[in-house]
């Protein structure tokens, strides 16, 4: 079975698809809800990102809050956002 979700921040002309070997969050809820967030290299104890969408409340340049939902370190939760 392919997973057709795209991964956030990818490049265009990039695979937006995940790779094998690398880790991955689901992102949930807010803007960016669905997209996964690569993971890779990140330390176990993240507290979580402030990622840049155009379609959050600020608009183009504001940034989306997500961090791990608790027990299920496979998701990230929206939190807010911030400008």
């Amino acid at each position: 079975m392919s997973d057709d979700r795209r991964v956030y921040g990818t490049d265009p002309g990039e695979d937006p698809r995940p790779q094998p070997g690398r880790t991955y969050a689901e992102l949930s809820g807010g803007p960016l809800d669905g997209q996964l967030l690569d993971l890779t290299g990140w330390g176990e104890d993240s507290g979580g990102a402030a990622l840049i969408t155009t379609t959050g409340h600020y608009g183009p340049g504001g940034r989306s809050l997500y961090g791990p939902r608790p027990g299920d370190p496979g998701r990230w939760e929206w939190e807010g956002d911030t400008p």
